[in-house]
């Protein structure tokens, strides 16, 4: 970091058409599998958000949303969600959210809503424990085998993040001060699994398969994944019975 850390909402075509730039860059993407300028243009139009992260006039993060309606009530969804490499675990990501938060909260939003794949357990750390979402759906191959190079050809599994953002959950999330929950069962992710995507694809397709049916099970059931613990050989997945919301 060079400059003065800013967020804000991006509001141009230039820092639209930087969005998309900052996705290839992130994601390294060379073809079409990247957000266009015109969805930041309509997420703007339509009371959504394009948020930016500055260093001075750099922009090296983004997270847009758009607006969305559930049972008559509105919350944002929010999609690609990224930093490039070398300003990332200096809380950048915290302070998109954040800030998204703040935004959200403004006009009256009290969820925010996004997808992560249920096998990068430093995005879950974040979104479980760092944040206080919790997650209840489970979509297998949300967009389909992709030519990203981040996803290795897997299926592109996910898992939908719930953030109620002026929950009790939540804010303690925020405050540092949300504990480890009491929970009913575990979904191991083992710690080798970085390893075998670079060798062994194989095998990671069978962890995914695993990992699907166990959550597939237990939101069946009325679980929601509540937090993540982590030990020398996996991380996982905390499952509680779940009626707050």
């Amino acid at each position: 970091m060079t400059g003065e850390i800013t967020v804000r909402r991006c509001e141009s075509l230039e820092e639209f058409n930087g969005c998309v730039a900052l996705q290839r860059e992130i994601w390294g993407e060379e073809d079409l599998e990247v957000e266009p300028s015109t969805m930041f243009v309509v997420a703007l139009l339509t009371g959504g958000q394009v948020l930016g992260a500055f260093d001075g006039y750099k922009l090296f993060g983004q997270t847009p949303s758009v607006v969305v309606l559930r049972n008559g009530g509105p919350y944002l969804h929010s999609h690609m969600t990224g930093v490039l490499a070398n300003y990332r675990d200096q809380g950048v990501g915290r302070m998109l959210k954040l800030f998204q938060r703040e935004e959200a909260l403004s006009h009256d939003i009290r969820l925010i809503e996004w997808t992560f794949d249920p096998l990068e357990m430093r995005n879950a750390h974040f979104n479980l424990n760092r944040l206080g979402a919790i997650c209840r759906r489970y979509v297998p191959n949300l967009y389909g085998i992709t030519t990203s190079p981040l996803h290795r050809g897997l299926a592109t599994d996910r898992l939908v993040a719930e953030w109620y953002l002026d929950s009790p959950r939540a804010i303690a999330a925020l405050n540092g001060e949300l504990a480890t929950p009491p929970y009913s069962r575990a979904i191991e992710v083992p710690a080798s699994l970085d390893d075998w995507k670079a060798s062994d694809l194989s095998q990671v397709q069978a962890v995914q398969a695993e990992i699907r049916d166990q959550f597939t099970e237990g939101f069946a059931k009325g679980y929601a994944a509540v937090g993540v613990s982590k030990s020398a050989g996996s991380s996982s997945y905390l499952l509680a019975p779940w009626s707050e919301f």
